[in-house]
């Protein structure tokens, strides 16, 4: 009886230690833990190049769509001086939404950008 209630006692204990005590970090629907967006550390080279390499179908190769290559950061920096570039990214008012025909970048990645674009763009 008393191995009985012990074991029943450390099954209680293990299961309620993989209980989160974080309700903020589970969604809604089913309790998966919701992925933290990193903004903390945003560089040019290891940020932004690889989320507008996504983009270089259309903005890439030696005849890029409008002109503007992705893979040029002379050019990506102008476009992020004058808003361009999240402008369109954003799908704001008065800019030609890009993807063309697409759905915007996740709300992860235009945190990034919008971050890199409010320290200055810097070439890093």
């Amino acid at each position: 009886m008393v191995i009985k209630l012990l074991t029943l006692a450390s099954a209680a204990l293990l299961l309620g230690a993989c209980a989160s005590q974080n309700g903020e970090d589970l969604l809604a629907s089913g309790g998966v833990p919701t992925p933290a967006c990193d903004t903390s550390h945003v560089t040019y080279a290891g940020t932004v190049a690889p989320i507008l390499q996504q983009c270089s179908g259309c903005h890439g190769g030696s005849q890029p769509s409008a002109g503007f290559a992705v893979g040029s950061y002379a050019q990506v920096s102008t476009k992020a001086a004058n808003g361009q570039l999240l402008g369109t990214l954003n799908h704001d008012a008065g800019y030609s939404p890009m993807p063309k025909g697409g759905a915007k970048l996740s709300d992860c990645d235009l945190a990034k950008l919008r971050q890199w674009v409010a320290a200055g763009a810097p070439n890093n």
